[in-house]
């Protein structure tokens, strides 16, 4: 806010929207990039094509967001779990009957701040 007020500009790492600014990860998805900051306001930094390895494990979460985006407009509780099943620290810990479970759970507990279409 500081850099936007004052126009002295500063670099952070922001999550923004791939519009170009990695090539070889999906366009629309959620990126952290250096971003610089001024009286213009966010500009984001093209950072290109990255290893491929690390593209790759990228990609690992960003199907996990894309599954949970799938979940909310279609209206559809087994994504959910779906989401939970490919997130790649979930699953080297927790078993198929562990993950339903800990998706309950989290809704339950999280209940009032969640659609009424995820409560069963």
């Amino acid at each position: 806010m500081n850099a936007i007020w004052t126009g002295e500009p500063s670099v952070i790492y922001g999550n923004v929207r791939n519009d170009g600014l990695i090539d070889n990860l999906p366009q629309g998805c959620c990126v952290e990039v250096a971003c610089l900051v001024d009286a213009n306001g966010i500009q984001p930094t093209k950072a290109g094509t990255l290893p491929s390895h690390l593209a790759a494990l990228m990609q690992t979460n960003i199907n996990v967001q894309t599954l949970l985006t799938e979940a909310i407009l279609t209206e559809n509780r087994d994504r959910v779990y779906h989401a939970a099943m490919m997130d790649p620290h979930t699953a080297a810990v927790l078993g198929i009957d562990e993950i339903y479970a800990l998706v309950d759970d989290l809704i339950a507990a999280h209940g009032d701040w969640l659609p009424g279409w995820l409560h069963r």
